[in-house]
Order: structure tokens, then sequence, then C-alpha cells
């Protein structure tokens, strides 16, 4: 296992200029610091390649288009991404993408004429999902307080840590969002779906939820394995009739998730279709990092 000591120094990218992490500094009047005014995108790193990288960049641009920052050049960024992993020789680590409009006197409207914000680091991954893989998870369900854009992959996320933290000590690892109507919408930081009378259910994609990579992803290979499956919302009054529930994330991959509020979901064990799709997860994974490996390799087209 890597110690701390012997651990890659994570780097940090701004504006092009690669630094270490800990020497990045941000401007004091920078709009993300001041306002919440940016977005934001964390991505895997495998093999030194970015995982589902055009879907990560399409949802930056996405998010950039709806806050209406422009000026930012998605070619050039990812190329900095690269140059930022080559410099640290990362191989498996996480790539955090922040874009903010920019810095400028403090004040609500758009400034005009200043430049976006363009920050990165790139640090080692070491996965801490692995025990939780195996045994599972429990969540903490709370009300969902959000803004109605969390399609928008916002840093304004206060909400967010706000139900962690209630979550952490209540002793569980994740939260599950609901509205006052009961309807179930995701997770603090992560996709969620669950099975009832046999058919796997997610959330729709709509402004109450961030269109997941992964969920999407999943969403594809459960399409192709014929896992019956409902892009319908699920409520909180279902939630003793749940056979399965598992959340989805660019960190976590697929996780188990084994009791809400200290009530059992199914048996208390991962189940049956969480399993399927998760192998099919890792799978799809696998068959990725060896198409990159011949490529590098000069083995593959």
């Amino acid at each position: 296992m890597t110690t701390p000591q012997q651990q890659t120094v994570a780097l940090a990218n701004i504006n092009g200029e690669i630094i270490p992490l800990s020497e990045a500094k941000i401007p004091a009047l920078d709009r993300g610091f001041l306002f919440g005014d940016a977005v934001y995108e964390v991505m895997w790193v495998n093999q030194g390649k970015m995982w589902l990288e055009e879907e990560h960049f399409t949802r930056l641009e996405r998010s950039l288009n709806l806050i209406r920052i422009l000026g930012v050049d998605l070619v050039t960024l990812a190329a900095r991404v690269y140059e930022t992993i080559a410099a640290g020789k990362f191989k498996n680590a996480i790539v955090y993408i922040q874009i903010t409009r920019g810095a400028a006197p403090r004040s609500h409207a758009f400034p005009k004429d200043v430049k976006p914000f363009e920050f990165l680091f790139v640090q080692e991954f070491n996965d801490p999902y692995a025990e939780m893989r195996e045994k599972g998870i429990h969540l903490l369900s709370r009300p969902d307080i959000r803004w109605d854009h969390c399609d928008i992959k916002s840093t304004n996320l206060l909400a967010n840590v706000l139900a962690i933290q209630e979550s952490k000590e209540a002793g569980c690892q994740e939260v599950l969002f609901y509205l006052k109507d009961g309807t179930i919408t995701e997770s603090a930081h992560s996709s969620l779906f669950g099975v009832l009378d046999g058919i796997l259910y997610t959330s729709p994609s709509s402004e109450l939820i961030l269109p997941g990579i992964t969920r999407n992803h999943l969403l594809n290979l459960i399409a192709k394995d014929g896992i019956p499956i409902r892009e319908k919302s699920l409520h909180m009054e279902q939630l003793g009739q749940i056979s399965e529930l598992f959340i989805t994330g660019t960190t976590s991959g697929v996780l188990p998730v084994v009791a809400v509020d200290k009530k059992v979901i199914g048996d208390g064990k991962p189940g049956p279709i969480t399993r399927r799709i998760e192998k099919a997860y890792w799978d799809s994974v696998k068959t990725w990092g060896q198409s990159a490996k011949n490529k590098q390799d000069g083995s593959g087209i």
C-alpha cells in the first residue's frame, strides 16, 4: 500500500501554470470564492487517462453555458489536464476542475471583460470504497433543500455539505434526498438507483438531479444487459418495499446501500441486481483500460 510519504505530490494548474497544489493561490475577489459563481467537474484517471472524458467535458460545457461563463477553450483545458497528469506521472488519480467567472470588484451583476479563472488539480487516488462495496453502506434521509437547478454542477454545495455532516454524525456514509411530497431525488454527491418488484428505478433527468456521468454510463450498460428499468422517481413510502438500493459516482463506481435511517433494505446485503450491474461497470472499465493500453503499446488502432 502506498504510504503518505510515497504519494506523488498533488499538482495544480492555474490558467496553464503547473505548481504544487499546496502553493496554489486564489484571488480574494474571485467570484467563485465570493458568490459560488462557478462550476466544476471531478474525473477519475485510470492508467493515466481520464475515464469517460468526453462525457465529463460535455457536461462541463453545458454547465458553463447554463450560467453563461464564456471564453473557456475546453480543448486547451483538456490538454492542460494531461500536461498536469504527465508532470506528476499520475496513473490512478482524481482530477478536479473548477471554472469561475473570474475576479472583479464585488458586485452581483456579471462584470464586463473579465477572463474566467481556470483552476484544476490532480492528486493520487487511493480508493476508500473497497470495503464499502463489499458490505454496503447506510444512508440518512434528509429533505432536499437545494436550489432548483441541481442539473448544473455548481460549486454552491452548502446544502449538500450540511446534509453529509448530519449523515456522518448519524454513522452513515451518504444521504438520500427527498422532496416535500416524499419524492426521492438523489444523494448528496451520488446518483441513486432502487429495485422494486424486480424493476430498477432511477429519477428521470430534470432540474432536480445532476445528470451523473456514471449514472448515464450505467443506463447504457443496463439497456444492453436487458435489466428492466424505468426512469421514474421512487417515494419515501416505498422504502420498506425496495429490495435493493445503490448509489453511483465517479469515485465510488457502484456502491450498494443496505440501510436507510437504520432500516434495512431487502435482506441487509448487496443484492443480485446490484452485483450484476457492478460487474458490468467494472467489466466496461477493464475493456476500456485494455483498449487504452493497446493504443499506448501500438498494438491497437
